[in-house]
């Protein structure tokens, strides 16, 4: 029987290095929510402010549950807030007055309607540090065009760079320009926050275009049209920097991916398969000879793999020191054995479910880790927690009856 992932229960009194930061989600889908989940497993104590259908992430279903939520949206508490009511938008000021953080992902200009401009929320909280994700960013002349992630990923030129020179551009399977920026905005977090804490210093506002974070890690390529002229080319697997570098089919069908990015190792690979006169081949003796003859590289070393089956060859390279590994898809990354021991793959319980596998908190820090609290909450599951005691019994009851605070629907 296959070994299952470790199961961990969820822990709710522990105590994350952010305890004590308030931050409130105003955000829909996923760049937001990445973001808000880094603070929430370290410790914050993010209030999701949803509208009384659910953030649009709630809808990306498989089999009826919302997998994406759940994931995406553990460790946050659910506030279900009619955000079209002047009521609702007094709420949201009366939050951030306590809160250090704001997240938000209007298109530019929204938040200005509805009188929580930045400049608004600094007048009752100084300190407050406002992020506000977008496609194109708050000023530009693409400032009010929808910016979904797959605008952005072909606008950037990462499309125009991914899949094969004979084929059309290949978008990513999954929200790559959101979960980028995602990540930039949370480093980016937690700078402003230490310049509030540690050098007094005042709330921010933090312009998160989806666009800027991707076309910052394609790296250099404005640089090298400039001394070029030239266009890169989609090259598929290959790397136009190193070579070799490629996925190789295996005799029982499978793949690998190898990577010989220096010296050594390029030079490692041809001896090992049995090639030791292509070192001082003029066609392959240096990293760019081999960049510039990369497809007949390819087709020595992919005619070797082709002959081995996946075992034999991931022993083989292994054995000679060589990078190489297999090409998975997520049945076998759930039951890879390096997987399981580093519990890189865990099962939370999960109502709905029974367990739900996920990632655990990244990353690991010895000292403050995060933790795991409690589930992806339903919708509004915290408005009496959150909102009672900031509104009084009284008030709270009225709004809830006026249908201000949204009780919101389960699923």
């Amino acid at each position: 029987m296959a070994k299952r992932p470790a199961k961990k229960s969820f822990t709710p009194d522990a105590r994350g290095p952010l305890n004590g930061v308030r931050v409130i989600d105003l955000s829909r889908l996923v760049a937001g929510n990445v973001l808000t989940l880094q603070l929430a497993d370290f410790g914050a104590e993010v209030i999701k402010i949803e509208p009384p259908e659910g953030d649009t992430l709630r809808s990306w279903r498989v089999k009826g549950l919302e997998t994406a939520w759940k994931v995406n949206s553990r460790n946050k508490k659910s506030v279900a807030l009619d955000l079209r009511s002047d009521a609702g938008r007094a709420i949201v000021r009366e939050l951030a007055k306590s809160a250090q953080i704001l997240v938000e992902s209007f298109r530019p200009g929204v938040l200005e309607d509805m009188q929580l401009a930045p400049a608004e929320l600094h007048k009752i909280n100084p300190k407050l540090i406002v992020v506000r994700i977008s496609g194109w960013g708050q000023d530009g002349r693409y400032r009010h065009k929808p910016g979904f992630g797959t605008l952005i990923e072909g606008y950037s030129g990462f499309a125009s760079m991914n899949g094969f020179a004979d084929r059309e551009p290949v978008l990513p399977p999954m929200y790559l320009a959101d979960a980028i920026a995602a990540l930039y905005g949370y480093g980016a977090v937690m700078v402003a926050l230490r310049e509030v804490e540690m050098n007094g210093g005042k709330g921010q506002v933090m312009d998160l275009p989806l666009f800027d974070p991707l076309f910052s890690v394609l790296g250099p390529q404005a640089a090298n049209h400039k001394l070029t002229g030239e266009v890169k080319e989609r090259t598929g697997s290959r790397s136009t920097n190193a070579a070799p570098r490629n996925v190789y089919q295996t005799k029982d069908g499978h793949w690998v991916c190898l990577s010989a990015s220096t010296q050594g190792m390029a030079e490692r690979v041809l001896v090992k398969i049995g090639r030791p006169e292509l070192v001082k081949d003029p066609k392959f003796a240096t990293n760019i000879d081999r960049v510039r003859n990369g497809l007949e590289l390819d087709a020595i070393i992919g005619g070797f793999i082709a002959e081995r089956d996946l075992a034999t060859n991931l022993r083989f390279f292994d054995e000679a020191g060589v990078t190489i590994g297999p090409v998975y898809d997520i049945s076998q990354i759930v039951q890879d054995d390096y997987v399981l021991e580093r519990e890189a793959l865990i099962e939370v319980p999960d109502e709905e479910m029974g367990e739900l596998p996920t990632h655990p908190v990244v990353p690991r820090l010895s000292g403050t880790p995060g933790a795991l609290r409690h589930a992806a909450p339903r919708i509004g599951e915290h408005n009496e927690a959150v909102l009672k005691p900031l509104l009084g019994a009284a008030e709270y009851d009225k709004l809830c009856q006026s249908g201000v605070i949204s009780r919101g629907k389960k699923k």
